[in-house]
């Protein structure tokens, strides 16, 4: 109702400005000495003109705008309109035999631009008179007066006028102190946040530099933490695909922020090329890697996306999420367990996919710790069926999401990790399909981490438990791994387990009092810190490769490739046959040990077995040490048989 006011005065407005204006322009084009043939002239067309132009205006759009946000395209709105309608009317003048000064015309076109412009801009002038004498208006300091920062002062501005206020930016670039931006100076840089807030008496500081580094943005975050305003940061660049910042997405400084790593240089062309047009499957779909894969995937337009999964409501999610974002290709929602080997054959039979990344797995060390046979059954065999189902139907690429847990493993978890690693090099020695793994850390936020565990330790009062002081792991965000995994399939010629630049590795306990302070409260005072020991399966530190591998690098700074020895299909698929017949945890144990020699386990102990008998026999011991050229192959029909 308020809308349909404010475009019946507008109306109103524009009716006498048109109306007024070619008089205006009579005077001013004849300097007050009119004659009156002209006065009479536009008397008697004055209605066909104040017609013209509404209509007009109408048609453009001009009462269909929200003038408070008005910017530059919206003069121009106004310049097309005007132009349109003066054309018309010139056109209507000639037909009726009128034959007018060309001087007349365009003082005219002139004069109807600036009263109407005047009109609009009015109205932005009295919603920013209104957000200065709006008490209530929240003071806003924006740090980081670059692209970002500019799109959320531009959004400030032009949206949030009514309960946002602007006071200022902060920047450590020279050239840009004191400089105005969006009616609002730089006022400092980054060791004069604490001053410029008190002496502006800002409520809120918003962190606006998405691709800055963690240990710089910690830096930040601590100075303006003492301030006592709101802390308010943009998602870091891994979320910012498409480069464009608004308000919605500003959130509360987080412990991914804090971790935040260099960009990832992406060749987005080189991803598009193999997924483009191409029916891609993903299993694990609904897993926190799972189906940001899809997410990123979506992204490059692909003519298909089937969502694999053995839980409905995960599917169910993710398929949802993505039917509401995207609608120029098909998305197929699959309820199956990678283990029903029959389903997935017929999975793979109904869809051929062209690309397939495989990244359902069970990952909870002390749980396939405690249950060896299941992880053998998904995480071995499981990847054993998709593999063989993508080789029949021919499809072109196939990634398999593996785990920094594979390198000398001490669980289950990491040791059937590393026989699926084998499982796809060997595949790819007899299919036609290029088969590869990307081999990375933990994930912040992924199902199962340490990172939600400890939010729900702190919001229940504490402790917080950690099973060691020295604990430290690898870590990355979900968008970013993600992309290198989608990077890496772009390389992956065959055969290839790729390593991800993971940083440095972080401590548990320095994460813990991150997340700690975080939430506003003191480690030690507020929280306690407790130290429960280390569980089964469990490592003080990961490492991505064994002291033998060493890497290569690639065409990106952040991915290389592991300098795996040669696997023997025969003597493989002989161990994964015997392994496939056992079901009790201390034989499944036991043939971990045989395919795996740098499998190093506290169960052995536990279940007696003596690790000398573990030295695998010259035939078995070939697995892993075979040279190019020295192994016996076989169909692939046959392994495993």
């Amino acid at each position: 109702m308020r809308h349909r006011v404010l475009s019946f005065s507008l109306m109103l407005i524009d009716a006498f400005v048109v109306a007024a204006v070619p008089f205006i322009a009579l005077y001013l084009r004849f300097e007050g000495v009119v004659d009156p043939y002209y006065y009479k002239l536009f008397i008697d067309s004055l209605p066909e003109i104040i017609v013209v132009r509404l209509v007009t205006f109408y048609f453009f759009g001009l009462y269909h705008r929200l003038w408070r946000y008005a910017s530059i395209s919206e003069l121009l709105g106004i310049i097309g309109a005007v132009t349109a309608s003066s054309i018309i009317i010139s056109v209507f003048m000639y037909a009726i035999g009128v034959d007018l000064p060309r001087s007349l015309a365009v003082i005219n076109w002139l004069l109807v631009i600036v009263f109407v412009g005047a009109s609009r801009m009015f109205i932005r002038v009295l919603s920013f008179m209104r957000q200065r004498q709006n008490e209530q208006t929240t003071r806003t300091l924006i740090v980081g007066a670059g692209d970002a920062g500019a799109m959320i002062a531009r959004e400030i501005c032009q949206r949030y006028y009514d309960t946002k206020k602007l006071v200022g930016f902060i920047d450590d670039d020279d050239y840009k102190q004191s400089k105005m931006l969006f009616q609002a100076k730089v006022l400092g840089k980054s060791q004069d946040i604490r001053q410029v807030a008190e002496e502006y008496k800002v409520d809120e500081i918003i962190v606006a530099i998405p691709s800055l580094a963690g240990s710089q943005l910690r830096e930040i975050v601590q100075v303006c933490k003492k301030t006592g305003c709101t802390v308010k940061v943009v998602p870091g660049i891994y979320e910012l695909i498409d480069g464009k910042v608004t308000v919605q997405q500003l959130r509360n400084v987080d412990l991914e922020d804090l971790l935040r790593r260099d960009p990832v240089k992406l060749d987005l062309e080189q991803i598009a090329g193999y997924l483009k047009g191409k029916r891609v499957l993903v299993t694990g779909a609904g897993g926190s890697i799972g189906s940001e894969l899809c997410r990123q995937i979506a992204k490059r337009s692909p003519q298909m996306l089937v969502l694999l999964g053995k839980g409905e409501n995960s599917i169910y999610e993710i398929d949802r999420e993505l039917r509401e974002k995207y609608n120029n290709f098909a998305i197929e929602p699959v309820i199956a367990d990678v283990r029903d080997e029959k389903r997935i054959n017929n999975v793979f039979a109904r869809f051929k996919p062209q690309v397939v990344f495989h990244a359902a797995a069970h990952k909870h060390v002390p749980l396939m710790e405690a249950q060896p046979e299941e992880a053998v059954r998904n995480n071995i065999f499981g990847t054993r069926n998709v593999a063989q189902a993508a080789d029949k139907i021919g499809a072109e690429t196939f990634i398999m999401i593996s785990t920094d847990k594979a390198v000398n493993p001490t669980s289950v978890m990491g040791a059937t990790k590393r026989v699926a690693e084998l499982i796809v090099q060997t595949m790819n020695v007899v299919s036609k399909t290029k088969f590869a793994a990307v081999r990375f850390g933990n994930v912040l936020g992924s199902r199962g981490s340490v990172v939600p565990l400890f939010r729900r330790q702190i919001a229940m009062g504490g402790p917080v438990t950690i099973t060691h002081p020295d604990m430290k792991r690898y870590f990355m965000t979900i968008p970013e791994a993600s992309q290198l995994v989608l990077q890496a399939g772009s390389m992956a010629s065959g055969g290839e387990v790729f390593v991800l630049d993971m940083g440095e590795p972080v401590k548990i306990v320095d994460m813990a009092s991150d997340l700690i302070e975080l939430s506003g409260l003191k480690p030690g005072r507020d929280i306690e810190i407790k130290f429960t020991g280390l569980r089964p399966g469990e490592k003080l530190f990961e490492e991505l490769l064994t002291a033998e591998e060493g890497t290569a690098s690639t065409k990106h700074e952040k991915i290389f490739v592991a300098n795996l020895k040669r696997v023997d299909e025969r003597q493989l698929a002989r161990a994964l046959q015997s392994l496939q017949s056992v079901m009790d945890p201390e034989q499944v144990i036991y043939w971990l040990a045989k395919l795996i020699p740098t499998y190093h386990s506290s169960q052995l102990k536990y279940y007696g077995i003596d690790t000398n008998e573990l030295k695998l026999d010259a035939k078995t011991q070939s697995a892993h040490q075979s040279m190019p050229g020295e192994a016996q192959y076989q169909p692939v029909s046959d392994l495993g048989a």
